[in-house]
């Protein structure tokens, strides 16, 4: 990270946001805190952070509901959602409003700080503004994925939201055409093995990625499941 990153943690609980701003400032990061969503949408009105850390547990709106809110007004973000330990539905609904990473409580400092920097490396390319041109992009069904700028378009050219980690399963397939990958393989090509989820993770995002690249997500053939193994993307 050459430049000081911003990270916002939303948690109803004092005493953890004190923890963690401590934490974080004294590795080098500037952190603001919020006990509500409510209080987060006043953070966003005066700085975007780089990465939200949201508790999906929280009186009122809760973190799922702010999560979604903030992929659809602020796609490039980072977001982790911090999941009581066990709760596959919350992580399952976390991940498909859009979350890059779950961290379940109770958790070490230092497991969620290495999941802090994972995200930030990984949307470092989507903070870029300008657009890129159409040289170097590569065809996934209705779409075209830049590698180098890591956005996807549609066919008009116009830019679709996308996920740090979809990004890293689509360039995970386009380095790897026609051929089966199981889902091991997808989590330690796409994640560098420093992303802990549970396998029905990559399941959702699979889901995700047809529902924007392919004609008909009911029955792909770009991204298509090759049963007993996995997932292979199919070149034209």
């Amino acid at each position: 990270m050459s430049e000081t990153a911003t990270l916002l943690v939303v948690d109803d609980e004092p005493e953890l946001r004190e923890i963690l701003s401590e934490y974080f400032d004294n590795q080098g990061l500037i952190v603001h805190t919020a006990a509500s969503a409510e209080e987060a949408r006043a953070v966003f009105s005066k700085k975007l952070p780089d990465v939200a850390i949201l508790d999906i547990r929280m009186p009122g709106e809760d973190g799922i509901s702010l999560a979604r809110w903030i992929r659809d007004q602020h796609k490039d973000m980072g977001i982790i959602m911090l999941t009581t330990a066990g709760d596959v539905v919350d992580r399952v609904v976390g991940l498909e409003m859009g979350a890059d990473d779950y961290v379940p409580k109770p958790f070490d400092l230092r497991e969620l700080l290495a999941r802090v920097k994972s995200v930030l490396r990984r949307r470092s390319e989507t903070s870029k503004e300008n657009k890129p041109a159409r040289e170097g992009r590569m065809h996934f069904g209705i779409c075209e994925l830049d590698l180098a700028m890591h956005r996807l378009y549609d066919s008009e050219g116009n830019e679709k939201p996308i996920t740090a980690m979809e990004f890293d399963l689509l360039k995970v397939f386009a380095e790897h055409p026609n051929r089966a990958l199981n889902r091991d393989q997808l989590m330690e090509l796409a994640h560098n093995k420093d992303w802990g989820v549970f396998d029905r993770s990559i399941d959702l995002r699979i889901m995700r990625l047809r529902r924007k690249i392919e004609p008909n997500p009911e029955k792909p053939e770009v991204i298509k499941t090759v049963r007993g193994i996995g997932y292979m993307y199919v070149t034209s």
